[in-house]
């Protein structure tokens, strides 16, 4: 009579890609929550435990991901910047240089994608600017903030100056400073929030600013 060994218990695979969906899914919802409670309570008035509560998460769960209330607004204001395309706006606004050689259509182009991801970041940087004024950390990440778009800025300004199509006369700092300037959730705040602009309006407005100032 054949023996046969009795069948060994083997282990199903380790599921990574479940795992990582699901953290996915859970910082998705955190940001969601503190964009939330920023924007109803005011940024000093929200804390990272009701913001976990109302995701059902522990308070170390978000300070090891996002380090707290700042980690968070930078984490609002990178999915902001993303647009609502599949492609993030900074990364089209790159390929602008690729396809487009008429520097007017790749101007065009930052105004459209400017009036795109504006009314999604615009509302968390102004409510930032306002908390800064009596928060000396919140004071620090708006500083923060405001260089990093200004390095962007520059980095496009630096395209239209290597390419050959800005203006005589305009340096390289000036073009970043207008490109800048542009691009301000300060602007969208008077221009659409104030004085009721439309999106397609404030996006017309500003690509036509920027060419005559520029090129």
């Amino acid at each position: 009579m054949d023996r046969r060994s009795a069948p060994v218990n083997q282990k199903r695979p380790y599921d990574a890609s479940r795992r990582q969906e699901r953290a996915r899914r859970n910082r998705d919802a955190i940001i969601e929550a503190a964009e939330r409670r920023f924007l109803d309570d005011g940024y000093a008035a929200t804390t990272v435990a009701a913001i976990a509560a109302d995701v059902g998460v522990s308070d170390h769960t978000i300070y090891k991901a996002f380090g707290g209330k700042p980690g968070l607004v930078r984490a609002i204001r990178a999915r902001a910047l993303e647009g609502h395309a599949t492609v993030p706006a900074e990364q089209r606004s790159d390929e602008l240089h690729a396809h487009h050689h008429d520097p007017r259509e790749i101007i065009a182009g930052w105004g459209a994608m400017t009036a795109e991801v504006a009314p999604l970041v615009a509302p968390i940087l102004l409510l930032i600017r306002d908390a800064a004024t009596t928060d000396p950390e919140v004071r620090g990440l708006l500083v923060e903030l405001d260089a990093d778009r200004h390095r962007r800025m520059t980095d496009n300004a630096r395209r239209l100056h290597d390419a050959g199509h800005l203006r005589a006369g305009v340096t390289l700092d000036h073009a970043a400073d207008v490109l800048w300037t542009y691009s301000a959730p300060e602007l969208y705040e008077l221009l659409v929030l104030r004085r009721g602009w439309s999106v397609e309006q404030f996006s017309q407005f500003i690509a036509q600013a920027m060419i005559q100032a520029l090129l």
